[in-house]
Formats: structure tokens, C-alpha cells, sequence
């Protein structure tokens, strides 16, 4: 849960190509049990260090008449920086250009409502519960994986195109999936044109489907489907830029293509 907390804000920051220098967090709880507050903090101080950011500070609270026994708030922030000139917002994003997918690991920290419907008041499955499509794997290891940090991969990406701007739009891929988040840096002129057979799901995805019923759009829409950020590039630089990616030890996809359009996903 504390690496989640650090990933939404760090990959939120990096779309812009902003790197992290920082980040302070916020606890409040019933009572504060020094063993679960432990392991909330070390998790915070995990993404810290796989984010190349510092934990500077925080705030712990106790607050017996707002929260029921056992429950905790958790919240926190990151500062970044990034010279102005450089900032990515996509409007240099055009017709032609390729958009790559970088995996995700899991349902990151989105489409949980839903999840939980799903799993333990349709289904009555346990957290502990091992059922059939997860390979074997604990329900609650699975939907509890972090998510994870592009901050290492992506800053280093950049590094190496100082002067060329060959990254013209980013995007976390977080609530609203890939139709909710993409259209947030494309021009209005512009369409993304997603091929949905482009990468393999997760299979975490395909038993919550199977298991809601959900349809697809709606999958679509509440979950990331197994891409967690999107990187919109030059097409004359996509093939180097995803093998750069693959060193850094990403997987990536490309996952489709600028068109012209009204500033809209389509998946395909």
C-alpha cells in the first residue's frame, strides 16, 4: 500500500518528464499499533528508494472518534522538477506517431470497487483463496501486487534525447484506463488508435471479466488491462526507444497509432 501511495504520485509527475525529488506522507488511524504502522511506512520508504526520491517527512495520527477500529487514512505528495522549456503536454503529438505501452504489474491502484464486488460479495471468495485462472496464486497476493514505478526507466530514456523531443506525449494509465487517461495529452485534431490484441492481459483481468460478468468496454474503462503508462513518440524513433525501454528492463509493447480525429481513444 505505501509503494502505491509513492508510485500515483511519481507517475503522475513523470508524464510532464518532471523527475521526483521528493515526497511527504500523511497517516491517520484509529490507534496507531506500531507493527502495522511499520509496515505502512516501510512501504512508503520502498517506492521512495525505487523512485530515486526522498522521504522527508510525515505526519502520524490518532484519531479515535473518526476512524473505526482498525481502519487507516493514508495519503501523501511528491515535488518534482523540470525545466520549463522541457515540460511534455502533447501538443507536439501528430499524425503518424506510435504509441508504446509499458506493462503493468497488476490492477495498480485502480478498479478496486469493482474488484472487490467481484471477488468477495458475487464470488464469497476469501483473500486467501487460490482460485482457478490465477496460476495457483493467492487472490490476495494478486490484487495486492504494487504498483509499479516507471520513474528509473523513463528518466533515463530522456536523458539520452536532450535536445531532440522525440517523447511528444505521456500518460499514466490509471482510473478511466486507456480511453480515460491517453486523451488528456492528445490535440483535439488528433485520435489514438489502440490495438487491443497488441499485449497480453494479465490474467488477473481475464478471471475478474469472466468472473463478474464484466463486458469489455467497461474493463476497458475501470482497469488498466495490463498497460500502466504510455509513451506517444516520433514514429522514426519508436523501434530504438522500446529497446532502450527493454534494457532498462521494461516491457514494452506497441500498442498503436496518432490519427487524425476529434481527440478521442479508439480500441480496436
Amino acid at each position: 500500500v505505501g509503494i502505491d501511495l509513492v508510485a500515483m504520485s511519481v507517475n503522475d509527475m513523470l508524464v510532464q518528464g518532471a523527475e521526483p525529488l521528493f515526497f511527504l506522507d500523511y497517516l491517520a488511524v484509529h490507534k496507531l499499533e506500531p507493527k502495522i504502522v511499520a509496515e505502512l511506512v516501510k512501504g512508503v520508504a520502498a517506492g521512495c528508494k525505487t523512485a530515486d526520491c526522498a522521504l522527508i517527512g510525515g505526519e502520524t495520527a490518532e484519531m479515535p472518534d473518526t476512524y473505526a477500529h482498525g481502519d487507516f487514512d493514508m495519503a501523501g505528495f511528491a515535488v518534482g522538477v523540470i525545466e520549463r522549456k522541457k515540460i511534455i503536454t502533447g501538443e507536439t503529438i501528430r499524425r503518424g506517431d506510435v504509441i508504446l505501452g509499458l506493462a503493468s504489474s497488476g490492477l495498480h491502484s485502480n478498479g478496486y470497487t469493482l474488484a472487490r464486488n467481484i471477488c468477495f460479495k458475487q464470488t464469497k471468495l476469501k483473500i486467501t483463496d487460490t482460485p482457478a485462472g490465477l496460476d495457483g496464486k493467492v487472490l490476495g497476493d494478486v490484487l495486492l501486487t504494487p504498483t509499479r514505478i516507471y520513474v528509473r526507466p523513463i528518466v533515463k530514456l530522456l536523458s539520452q534525447y536532450k535536445v531532440k523531443r522525440i517523447v511528444h506525449g505521456m500518460a499514466h494509465i490509471t482510473g478511466g484506463g486507456l480511453p480515460g487517461n491517453i486523451p488528456r495529452v492528445l490535440p483535439k485534431d488528433c485520435n489514438a488508435v489502440i490495438k487491443k490484441s497488441s499485449w497480453p492481459k494479465h490474467k488477473i483481468f481475464t478471471f475478474l471479466q469472466n468472473a463478474g460478468p464484466v463486458e469489455e468496454e467497461e474493463m476497458y474503462r475501470v482497469f488498466n488491462m495490463g498497460i500502466g503508462f504510455v509513451l506517444i513518440v516520433a514514429e522514426d524513433f519508436a523501434a530504438s526507444i522500446a529497446r532502450k525501454l527493454n534494457r532498462y528492463g521494461e516491457r514494452v509493447y506497441k500498442i498503436g497509432r496518432i490519427t487524425t480525429g476529434t481527440g478521442r481513444v479508439v480500441l480496436k
